[in-house]
């Protein structure tokens, strides 16, 4: 066999395998999630952009923007609920604002649970929430993924005096028609919440 041919050969399928190659690539990079951080994964991309201060134009709240609820605790910390939806999945996504209105810097306590599994991953989060479902007689804790990460805000830092920051958490969902809620989270008073929206 002529070893020109050969040399050509092989050249012709170098091109192939590296063509396939990028080609595979450029398919696995496209697509992409919009950025979402990878270190707090969650059921919907929905949840994401709720979670990231962004409801897309969307909203669960009053007609005039009026929060669902709102209740203020101790050390001047107020809690507004501004949307409760349910969402296809079997799962209730609740978003709002926290705001420390007391004069010093904020952390959180006790806002993580006092599991000790969730409160060690979860510092500085809202993964202590629950919603209480009267009619049904339940209470339901946030979600978490398998390594015990809340599926919620982690705030990542104290809150500073006269600072607010939003935050999400998402709960199994109650039954079609127990719509009525408490949303409750350490020594906050209970925030009572209409779920909205539907599967």
């Amino acid at each position: 066999m002529n070893l020109r041919r050969v040399l050509r050969d092989r050249r012709g399928v170098t091109a192939v395998v590296l063509a396939t190659g990028l080609v595979l690539t450029a398919a696995g990079c496209g697509g992409g999630d919009g950025g979402d951080d990878a270190k707090e994964p969650r059921p919907s991309q929905k949840a994401n952009s709720i979670g990231g201060g962004s409801s897309g134009g969307q909203s669960d709240g009053s007609a005039d923007g009026e929060p669902l609820a709102e209740v203020r605790g101790g050390e001047e910390i107020t809690l507004t609920v501004n949307s409760a939806r349910r969402e296809s999945g079997g799962f209730v996504t609740l978003t709002g604002k926290v705001t420390n209105g007391s004069g010093k810097v904020w952390v959180a306590p006790g806002w993580e649970g006092n599991e000790s599994e969730v409160a060690l991953r979860n510092k500085l989060s809202v993964a202590g929430a629950k919603l209480v479902d009267k009619k049904g007689k339940k209470r339901y804790l946030v979600l978490r993924d398998t390594e015990g990460k809340c599926l919620c805000t982690s705030f990542g830092q104290p809150i500073q005096a006269g600072k607010s920051k939003t935050w999400f958490a998402q709960f199994p969902a109650p039954p079609k028609g127990n719509d009525k809620v408490d949303f409750q989270i350490a020594d906050m008073p209970p925030a009572s919440v209409t779920i909205s929206g539907g599967e």
